[in-house]
């Protein structure tokens, strides 16, 4: 039986356009990010010593109940999410 003749390969050549990505460096957070930042998760903090501490004194917190633990958190949370993005 009669070989098969051994195709040659043609060489891969890189396109000389094409480039490794460079990163490019982000600038440091504003002082107004940091600012919000912190604000929210204080803010959070007090909101939920002040439901614990004054929730009789106060009427539309008492009347809100449970939900100020998810107001208080929710400010706490968005907080600790900013600083996910924080430079």
């Amino acid at each position: 039986m009669p070989k098969s003749k051994v195709r040659k390969k043609t060489d891969y050549t890189i396109n000389p356009a094409s480039r490794t990505p460079v990163k490019v460096k982000a600038a440091p957070s504003s002082a107004i990010y940091l600012t919000v930042m912190f604000g929210l998760m204080v803010l959070g903090l007090v909101y939920l010593i002040v439901y614990y501490l004054a929730q009789d004194k106060i009427g539309w917190m008492g009347s809100l109940g449970a939900y100020n633990l998810l107001i208080g958190f929710a400010f706490l949370v968005v907080g600790l999410v900013l600083t996910m993005r924080w430079r």
